[in-house]
């Protein structure tokens, strides 16, 4: 099986569980230079909250836009956004990914920025 196959497999298992919670959903895309996190509404129409290593304010003093400490920013970043969008609750999208690694950091980020899983 392809690897790539093989995460959105994992992937959509793990959607269908955060669709029957009923809660904001955390999402992770993790590239071989950037990684994005977005917030979506419950049913997933609706973006709430985005932040990137592409954007400038994630990327100020950072050596590269690829390692952990990227990760760790953008998830403070996006903890960040989504308090500010009154979101405070969710349910972490690891889009399929092992959980660790730059996964992780962000993950940690966010709750440190005060989101809940």
């Amino acid at each position: 099986m392809e690897k790539n196959i093989a995460r959105l497999r994992r992937a959509r298992t793990t959607r269908a569980h955060i669709r029957d919670l009923g809660v904001a959903r955390l999402t992770v895309l993790r590239t071989g230079q950037h990684i994005y996190a977005q917030v979506f509404t419950a049913d997933g129409s609706k973006v709430l909250a985005s932040a990137s290593t592409v954007q400038a304010d994630a990327r100020d003093g950072l050596k590269n836009c690829k390692n952990k400490d990227a990760a760790a920013r953008v998830g403070l970043l996006i903890a960040e956004r989504a308090l500010a969008a009154g979101i405070d609750k969710v349910a972490f999208d690891r889009s399929g990914y092992r959980y660790h690694g730059r996964i992780k950091a962000l993950a940690d980020a966010a709750r440190d920025g005060g989101l809940q899983f």
